[in-house]
């Protein structure tokens, strides 16, 4: 299973210049597209959340890796990120082949810690009880930005380059897979179906990333969005985010709420519904 590296391409490319090589390779960085001070005030306003978070239970969730959650309501500078027209616009071209909208999966920090060794290789869509989706049918994409450096060395995120084409329920190895090697900024974006995994960590330092997915609307989110993030302070946010959320219906009925309301009267009344469909 030859591999070659990941392509990195400037903050400037274009949402179809992204998309186009995700559909290709399942993968690409972004080099530099959020400032470093983004990445400080983010880490600022989360200090007491990642301090407290334990690390994983298991082998796969990592002894010495920690994933601290809820970030919509606990980083108010984290959502910008969440909605980078950038990140949206390649996702619209991805994932808006197949559904009329997509939805925020889950928001983590994703903190690998010293000593920690290579996560087994992996597909994020097998979240879903490993049901084998048709091969190019992505309902699935995740962002990992850079909060501190990425290096071979520190746990970057290990990757498969056009893995997202191959057959389902393969194992890979640690060995097949290259390192996602980026500056604080940067950010990966990769699809639910490309193969890999946390890196290992050989440092004396914590490697952090800021982990957010997306998936299409019809599907069951990962982080239980109106959970993480209380409805006082889903009320607060940005109707963009609010829908990427799930305050927004999918397909033609999904997710409504009452006498066939939909969900963003909940928060905001009749004036903010979408009449039909929402966007995303």
């Amino acid at each position: 299973m030859g591999t070659s590296g990941v392509r990195t391409v400037a903050p400037t490319t274009s949402p179809d210049e992204v998309a186009e090589i995700l559909r290709a390779d399942g993968c690409v960085v972004v080099d530099r597209l959020a400032a470093p001070s983004i990445m400080d005030e983010i880490a600022d306003e989360l200090a007491p959340f990642l301090e407290a978070t334990p690390v994983g239970g298991d082998d796969f969730a990592g002894h010495r890796t920690r994933r601290t959650g809820s970030l919509i309501a606990r980083s108010t500078t984290f959502r910008s990120l969440a909605v980078h027209p950038l990140v949206l616009g390649a996702l619209d071209r991805v994932l808006g082949d197949h559904a009329t909208n997509y939805q925020l999966h889950l928001t983590q920090v994703i903190d690998i810690g010293p000593g920690e060794p290579g996560q087994l290789v992996h597909r994020d869509q097998w979240a879903f009880d490993f049901f084998s989706f048709p091969a190019g049918f992505e309902v699935e994409c995740h962002t990992m930005w850079a909060m501190t450096e990425f290096t071979e060395d520190n746990g970057a995120t290990r990757v498969i380059p056009g893995s997202n084409h191959w057959e389902d329920g393969l194992r890979p190895s640690y060995d097949d897979t290259v390192p996602a090697v980026m500056a604080r900024g940067s950010v990966m974006l990769y699809l639910g179906s490309l193969y890999h995994g946390g890196g290992a960590n050989g440092s004396g330092g914590h490697r952090r990333g800021i982990n957010v997915g997306y998936t299409l609307a019809w599907l069951r989110q990962e982080e239980n969005q109106y959970l993480a993030c209380p409805v006082e302070i889903a009320r607060t946010l940005p109707v963009e985010l609010a829908r990427l959320m799930g305050y927004s219906r999918a397909a033609y009925a999904l997710g409504y709420y009452g006498d066939v309301r939909d969900p963003m009267e909940a928060l905001h009344g009749p004036t903010k519904a979408a009449p039909g469909f929402s966007p995303r």
